[in-house]
């Protein structure tokens, strides 16, 4: 099953607990294993768009849309066999302990 990984910073989060891999490590690990197939960095938010189409009318505003301290910084995109080795992945992620990560499996559109 395929998940998308949206790894999030908090920059009010003041934690001293290191994870127990390093980037490094965990991207070895996990892609290594072939548990990741694709993922990046994400620029900060203030290189962020958000685009809306209200009656016809397109809006480009900067940044992203939600209100929050917290932000996006990359996403990985996951090949699990079950959620809950999907969970193991994720947890192991440097950022689960600095900041949190959202797992959302994937809900592919039946275009055939």
């Amino acid at each position: 099953m395929k998940y998308l990984m949206l790894v999030v910073v908090d920059p009010d989060l003041d934690s001293k607990e290191e994870g127990p891999l390093s980037i490094e490590e965990w991207v070895d690990e996990t892609y290594g294993t072939g548990k990741a197939t694709d993922g990046d960095r994400l620029r900060l938010p203030a290189d962020a768009k958000t685009i809306r189409r209200r009656n016809g009318k397109v809006t480009v505003t900067d940044g992203p849309y939600a209100e929050t301290h917290e932000w996006i910084a990359g996403f990985d995109i996951l090949e699990c066999e079950s959620l809950d080795q999907a969970i193991e992945v994720a947890s192991r992620h440097p950022m689960a302990t600095s900041g949190l990560i959202e797992l959302r499996p994937v809900w592919p559109l039946d275009l055939n």
